[in-house]
């Protein structure tokens, strides 16, 4: 549901509707101990225990460890562990989510977006960004336009007052475009699978290599940093107890040493997660080719196929040069990132004509 493009509040509206029991009161109908109370409605879901559904780990198969500590024996209090310092064990148990799946909702829930006022809400909603400046469109629909009246247009865009031009393209037009372009790459893999694995090959490997290089370089940097702000620590400790550095001082920069170690830790883990993913480039080219030859065939866009194919979507400003209004849009693929489709139809042709 969250993959369709459900928010938690609209998630746990369906469940109570379908009357599917709260976890507590699931717990109490098979005789399993469960800390919390049951609600006198058993069927009443709320936002934040859905939320805590999507959110855990565990169900791809993984065991978590110090997701929470506490400061001391004598301070029983539990604390939410940073995700850096936890402990995850893969493989520990069945899964029942796949971690693909599991990935990609994290990544849809940090796209979250507020619902129009209407009540109304585009599968779209969250993947769409202004070609020319990066922002992302902005839904916009009310209770009198008809569907094909919706329509996105870019946050830098407020009439010939914004940063950015006007990008605008109707949600009807934009979902046939979308339909129009994944029909024509799935087909293209399920045809020419190893040729589209070559080239794909080739195209991500050479990226990824450069941004690898990027990332370790950055990442040593930082490293660099956090071993020397260790030593910093060490030296005004110890010169605040020969009382070369006042306690407040010393208060003052063992603060500013502690956030910038902090910012510094998370940095790292983001650098260390990008180089994992860069080179796992070859596992994720495998997927994408999977799920392709899933969709064979595709005749209609369903939200779980949109999210489970596309990244993002970036629209072009229209082209009239021609007399005539001609949208374009660029798709940012999951897994592979762009695929120059075109290159390869015009490449497939010469191969044809040889």
């Amino acid at each position: 549901m969250c993959i369709e493009g459900r928010g938690p509040l609209q998630i746990a509206k369906a469940l109570r509707e379908n009357h599917v029991l709260t976890p507590t009161a699931y717990k109490n109908r098979k005789g399993i101990k469960s800390p919390s109370t049951e609600n006198a409605d058993p069927y009443r879901w709320n936002a934040n225990t859905v939320v805590h559904i999507l959110e855990r780990l565990e169900y791809t198969g993984c065991t978590v460890n110090f997701k929470t500590y506490t400061n001391s024996i004598w301070d029983k209090k539990q604390r939410d562990n940073p995700e850096e310092n936890w402990a995850v064990f893969e493989n520990a148990h069945s899964e029942i989510i796949k971690p693909d799946v599991f990935k990609k909702v994290q990544e849809i829930r940090k796209q979250r977006h507020r619902r129009t006022r209407t009540g109304k809400s585009s599968m779209f909603s969250g993947l769409v960004y202004c070609y020319d400046c990066g922002a992302k469109m902005r839904y916009c629909t009310t209770k009198d336009f008809e569907k094909r009246q919706d329509h996105f247009v870019c946050g830098n865009y407020k009439s010939n007052t914004g940063s950015c031009t006007i990008h605008f393209i109707r949600a009807v037009v934009l979902e046939q475009l979308v339909l129009n372009n994944l029909q024509v790459v799935i087909s293209y893999v399920t045809a020419h699978e190893n040729y589209f694995r070559q080239v794909m090959t080739e195209k991500m490997s050479l990226k990824s290599s450069e941004i690898i290089k990027s990332a370790k370089r950055k990442l040593t940097q930082k490293e660099k940093r956090l071993a020397e702000l260790d030593r910093l620590f060490i030296k005004i400790y110890e010169d605040n107890v020969a009382a070369k550095l006042s306690d407040e001082r010393f208060a003052m920069m063992s603060e500013q040493y502690e956030d910038e170690q902090a910012m510094l830790k998370s940095e790292i883990v983001s650098l260390q997660a990008e180089i994992a993913e860069q080179e796992r480039q070859a596992e994720n080219l495998e997927l994408f080719i999977k799920r392709a030859r899933k969709y064979e065939g595709l005749k209609e866009l369903t939200p779980y196929a949109l999210r489970e194919l596309v990244k993002a979507i970036y629209v072009e400003k229209p082209d009239k040069s021609s007399g005539k209004k001609k949208q374009k849009i660029r798709i940012q693929y999951d897994l592979v990132n762009f695929i120059p489709i075109n290159e390869l139809l015009q490449q497939k042709k010469q191969r044809e004509t040889a």
